[in-house]
């Protein structure tokens, strides 16, 4: 009996976490909709307060914020583009004929 209330209360909490996740950037897209200076503002902010503390930023992709711009973005000028012939040929290369 104790651990199905654990259980429940798991849950709940993790949905409430969830909605608040959801609510807060919602909130911040529309914050950065109507007023970029004032969002860029308060980023930096955030950023300058969570490095004092000692903690970074990640990505999506697992890497520092110092590497992106404060979008989260790769800027343009390093991201590498892949023809559409070079990602064909990748694939024929996987690809080495035997059975599977």
């Amino acid at each position: 009996m104790d651990v199905d209330k654990r259980i429940e209360s798991a849950a709940a909490q993790a949905v409430r976490q969830r909605n608040y996740r959801r609510a807060r950037e919602r909130a911040l897209t529309r914050l950065a909709h109507a007023h970029p200076e004032e969002y860029q503002r308060l980023r930096e902010e955030e950023l300058e307060r969570d490095q004092a503390e000692g903690k970074t930023w990640i990505s999506i992709r697992g890497r520092a914020s110092g590497s992106h711009n404060t979008a989260g973005r790769t800027p343009l000028a390093s991201t590498k583009v892949r023809s559409n012939q070079a990602i064909s040929n990748a694939a024929k290369e996987s690809y080495v004929g035997g059975e599977a």
